[in-house]
């Protein structure tokens, strides 16, 4: 059985990584040998199914080169 999202803010989370890891044109494995982290969780997180924490937030920041604050900026908490 597939599982569910965690909340409608970590989809909005993952929709974000999403979109600038398409803008930089990296693949999933590419975006997690760039942050530190494994693909599944790069995947997991992409698609709402995992709650990250602050320290994947920065790594993944790095990752895309941006700002954590742009991946979160204007969020809601669930």
């Amino acid at each position: 059985m597939p599982r569910s999202p965690v909340s409608a803010a970590t989809v909005e989370f993952g929709q974000r990584v999403v979109a600038r890891r398409k803008a930089l044109r990296l693949s999933q494995e590419q975006l997690a040998h760039a942050s530190g982290l494994h693909w599944s969780t790069v995947s997991q997180i992409e698609r709402g199914l995992y709650n990250t924490g602050l320290q994947n937030i920065l790594k993944l920041a790095v990752g895309l080169q941006t700002d954590p604050g742009d991946l979160i900026r204007g969020m809601l908490p669930p």
